[in-house]
């Protein structure tokens, strides 16, 4: 199985970017804008329209308040089985280290979906740090 692991730094308060990342519904308009371009909500669920224009459904397995953390798993398309997650630490006041973990397959997949991984990375860097 693939495992994709992707930390980066935002210069933002962790508070404001865990409420972006826990706000499931919006990842169109406050955490991706751009590499998301629809979201719609359904009971446990949403169903993420990508500016590359694919479409899946992501069944939301946790979201953890206390340990700032979303899990997801997506079903349908080319994946037999893709399970992620997004945690949210502070580092200081006014700096946040996201870690954004994949896993899945078939094998193969982790070359395009780590691609779209860093899309994603850059697009959530860019939205949260100039809110």
């Amino acid at each position: 199985m693939a495992s994709i692991r992707r930390e980066f730094l935002i210069e933002a308060r962790p508070e404001d970017v865990w409420d972006a990342v826990r706000d499931v519904g919006a990842l169109h308009t406050r955490l991706v804008p751009g590499f998301v371009i629809g979201c719609k909500l359904e009971q446990g669920a949403r169903i993420v329209t990508f500016g590359n224009g694919m479409t899946v459904k992501e069944l939301i397995v946790d979201l953890d308040d206390k340990a700032r953390r979303l899990a997801w798993s997506a079903t349908g398309g080319r994946l037999a089985h893709h399970n992620a997650s997004m945690q949210v630490f502070a580092e200081g006041d006014k700096r946040t280290r996201a870690v954004w973990t994949a896993d899945l397959l078939p094998d193969e997949m982790a070359k395009p979906i780590a691609a779209m991984m860093d899309q994603g990375c850059a697009a959530m860097k860019k939205a949260l740090e100039r809110s």
